[in-house]
């Protein structure tokens, strides 16, 4: 794949139907993504070949979705200098307490931005990862706008349908 943008790791396939929120808007908005399964703590050699493989291809940001206490997001933060981008999983049976405090928690000096839980945290990782790359891109920065217009639209329309109810 040539001009990858973004790299979506998450530390088990189990993770898969909620980090495919994220690819699904980058799909949506055009954006090239390379999307695999590496655990910081099984894998610990693949992880740092993505990260290397990342620099050497100048991606762009990475998001990591991980749950339990496994530190995939900040594994890769101290692998690479590009931006990480944590989706702490919701898969625990503390809820994604655990993966939210080992992904908010970062050292100072090695940054990782922390979405919310599970399926809504990668779908947010994904149009945050947007807005970053529309800053230097315009066509992105349009589709964006429109994107936020839409938004706007449909949420007009339910509060018309709910009000024409009383």
């Amino acid at each position: 794949m040539d001009n990858i943008q973004v790299g979506i790791l998450m530390g088990s396939d189990s993770d898969l139907p909620k980090m495919k929120n994220a690819a699904e808007v980058l799909d949506a908005f055009g954006v090239r993504y390379f999307m695999t399964v590496a655990s910081a703590h099984r894998t610990p050699e693949r992880v740092m070949e993505i990260a290397k493989r990342a620099e050497r291809e100048e991606w762009k940001v990475l998001i990591a979705g991980a749950g339990m206490a496994a530190h995939l997001a900040g594994f890769l933060a101290a692998h690479t200098a590009l931006p990480i981008i944590g989706v702490p999983m919701d898969s625990s049976p503390l809820g994604g307490i655990d993966a939210l405090l080992s992904t908010v928690q970062m050292p100072g000096g090695v940054p990782v931005a922390c979405m919310g839980l599970g399926s809504i945290g990668a779908k947010n990782a994904g149009l945050f990862v947007v807005e970053m790359l529309a800053c230097f891109d315009k066509d992105l920065r349009r589709k964006l706008i429109e994107y936020r217009a839409e938004q706007k639209k449909l949420i007009e329309q339910k509060a018309a349908t709910v009000e024409s109810q009383r």
